[in-house]
């Protein structure tokens, strides 16, 4: 073969070999779990989840989903009628930097670079310890593009089990373990 044919037939092999790699490297957040805790694939399609709320809270923007468990649970009146949130119902809240638009009207503070995102899952049997449900916090980092489990360095501590989270809760035990109100629509 000539050089010239040769070096024509590598650019492309070579972009093909750089592009497989590239995607090989690239973490799938679904193989991400907390040490003796959840699975982030226990929380798959998360992203299209309906949102039971907004908050900001220590300088963090959060969208709370649910599943459709918990969003027919909310709509029944859980947790404001006693009633406990049922088996499978579960929570994803992204946490967001907030950052400042300075070209758009008013100045308006946005989600800039995802910060974590936290899970929560409602098995009354699996996590009968704990209220019965279980809890995984995991930390983003924007410059790898990868998530990592939460740790007790981390702002709140997590602990590396599905309990993390049942300390914080216990306050609202009588909402069944959900700070989380369902926001009028």
């Amino acid at each position: 073969m000539k050089k010239s044919t040769l070096i024509y037939l590598s650019v492309p092999a070579s972009i093909v070999i750089l592009a497989t790699g590239a995607a090989i490297s690239a973490q799938d957040k679904y193989t991400v779990k907390v040490p003796g805790g959840l699975a982030f694939s226990e929380f798959r399609g998360y992203e299209d989840w309906a949102v039971i709320a907004i908050s900001e809270n220590g300088g963090k923007f959060a969208a709370i989903m649910g599943n459709p468990a918990m969003i027919d649970a909310y709509r029944q009146g859980i947790p404001d009628n006693g009633k406990p949130f049922p088996d499978g119902a579960r929570m994803a809240k992204v946490h967001w930097n907030p950052k400042i638009q300075a070209t758009y009207p008013g100045q308006p503070k946005v989600p800039g670079a995802q910060h974590d995102v936290d899970f929560m899952v409602k098995d009354s049997k699996r996590f009968a310890d704990s209220g019965g449900w279980g809890w995984a916090a995991f930390e983003y980092d924007a410059a790898s593009d990868t998530f990592r489990p939460a740790t007790t360095a981390d702002s709140p501590p997590q602990e590396n089990d599905a309990k993390c989270g049942f300390a914080c809760h216990t306050v609202v035990q009588k909402r069944d373990y959900v700070f989380t109100e369902y926001g009028k629509r």
